[in-house]
């Protein structure tokens, strides 16, 4: 056993990273990073299905603190975010404090010491434990993929691959592929597969809202320029985050002025698809922006290629070489893809997370995660959680939000010199909790669509009812009418 870590930080992608650059910069070297998983990166690590790719553009999708000048596309493809992580743990000399196949296993908090106690194993299997002042869990939302529910899914006698664990040996051509979901990781993943699949089926639930991607490389005049005249670089950042932020009225005060894009949208439809079934299956059935609005340039030109089935019967049941349809017709297959992305809304903590009193993490979000801020949880002192519940976005980029969580744990890490513990009151996570479930109702994500977004109950959980700049400014400092302490 060791002397207690100011910081245990769980999870090496954008927000592990971030916490455990802000605990250099803070003069803190007494921190320790782990990551279960063989690199850096997080999502960005575990989802390396071809084509994988960032909606945000490239220029946004970075520290602001660590402005990346040579991103080669307006768009950032898995390798580059991957590669620009990695030089980010490089640049900041993150790597004494790294410990890459690393997990978590067991968090307690001890009520004498007033410290965490983890346990943890490394890649030999040996089990370790350590004491620390503070957690910070950066596991993530996106870190549990959810798999359909079809009935003797376990028959199929083929592969059966999640996007979020894509096996690099997987070869797509001369087989009939079957691809369920039609989400985010799908579109990015069917003009791949249909370049090399025999035959690709796409089983469709619902069709999503497409806007046009519109990328393209960056070119090297533009690049030079930006790294040259840091400046430059600066503005356009924050002309990009100026023209996302912008839409966030449409998504949290009137749900109507997404109407506006819907247009834009079909013609882009009617564009790529003929009239037909096809056209007419791929037609949205519900508001703008109640799911994700995805963003593709070639996902419907894949669709209309004569190998490419859009299929919207639902499958009854799986077979050992296909599924079975509700309406009674076999889909022969010979691999199962599952772009059907992530149990966001029913989040849970990477290990079991025990409190004062013995009570658990686990059974405070039993009915579905709940935070202060999605920073904090009552109950449980001096742990913090990156991206946790209501943290999430439908109009800009992540990092924003992350940068501002970790101007909170700064805060919280002051206020901790003074403290021996700190957490957000009962009374004050509630009336937070209740705030935010009110203004969700009036958003577009409540307009009666189903979601990732939305548990069963319907309660929304993932999403941030308002602009970033408000949620900036709520978490700039820790608000101690809101929190409990105990003296040092």
């Amino acid at each position: 056993m060791t002397a207690p870590l100011s910081m245990l930080i769980v999870g090496a992608g954008f927000g592990g990273i971030g916490a455990a650059i802000h605990r250099r910069r803070c003069g803190d070297d007494n921190f320790l990073l782990i990551e279960q998983a063989d690199g850096v990166g997080g999502t960005w690590w575990a989802n390396r299905y071809p084509g994988a790719a960032c909606d945000i553009p490239s220029h946004l999708y970075s520290f602001s603190f660590a402005p990346n000048p040579h991103w080669t596309r307006r768009y950032p493809a898995q390798p580059e975010i991957e590669t620009y992580l990695n030089d980010c743990v490089q640049r900041f000399g993150l790597t004494p404090w790294l410990r890459l196949h690393t997990r978590l296993s067991h968090l307690h908090w001890d009520e004498v010491q007033d410290l965490w106690r983890a346990r943890l194993f490394d890649a030999a299997g040996h089990e370790h434990e350590l004491l620390a002042r503070t957690v910070t869990l950066a596991t993530g939302p996106l870190s549990r993929p959810a798999m359909p529910s079809l009935p003797r899914l376990d028959r199929f006698q083929g592969p059966v691959i999640h996007t979020a664990r894509w096996p690099p040996e997987f070869q797509a051509g001369g087989r009939r592929i079957g691809v369920i979901g039609t989400g985010a990781s799908a579109i990015q993943l069917v003009p791949q597969l249909a370049r090399d699949a025999r035959h690709l089926t796409v089983f469709q639930r619902s069709a999503p809202w497409v806007l046009p991607r519109g990328d393209a490389p960056i070119a090297a005049t533009t690049r030079w320029l930006l790294e040259h005249l840091p400046p430059l670089q600066r503005a356009w950042r924050a002309l990009i985050y100026a023209h996302h932020e912008l839409r966030v009225p449409a998504f949290t005060v009137n749900p109507r002025w997404l109407q506006r894009l819907e247009p834009l949208a079909i013609r882009h439809l009617k564009a790529r698809v003929p009239a037909g079934p096809l056209r007419d299956a791929l037609m949205p059935n519900y508001r703008m922006g109640c799911k994700r609005i995805l963003i593709a340039d070639d996902y419907y030109p894949a669709l209309t290629q004569p190998h490419v089935r859009l299929e919207t019967a639902a499958i009854d049941e799986v077979e050992a070489h296909g599924v079975r349809l509700v309406d009674g017709r076999r889909v022969e297959l010979d691999a199962l893809i599952a772009a059907t992305g992530f149990e966001a809304a029913d989040a849970k903590p990477p290990c079991p997370v025990i409190g004062p009193q013995g009570r658990t993490l686990h059974a405070a979000w039993a009915q579905g995660p709940r935070g202060y801020l999605g920073t904090m949880v009552a109950g449980y002192p001096n742990l913090f959680t990156i991206i946790g519940p209501n943290t999430g976005l439908g109009h800009n980029s992540m990092v924003f939000i992350i940068e501002s969580q970790l101007a909170f744990i700064d805060d919280a890490m002051r206020e901790l010199k003074f403290h021996a513990w700190l957490c957000p009151t009962a009374d004050a996570q509630e009336r937070f909790n209740d705030e935010l479930q009110a203004r969700l109702a009036r958003t577009v994500w409540a307009t009666g669509c189903s979601s990732w977004y939305k548990r069963a109950d319907g309660r929304i959980t993932t999403l941030w009812p308002g602009s970033t700049l408000e949620y900036r400014r709520r978490t700039r400092r820790v608000p101690q009418r809101d929190f409990e302490f105990a003296l040092a």
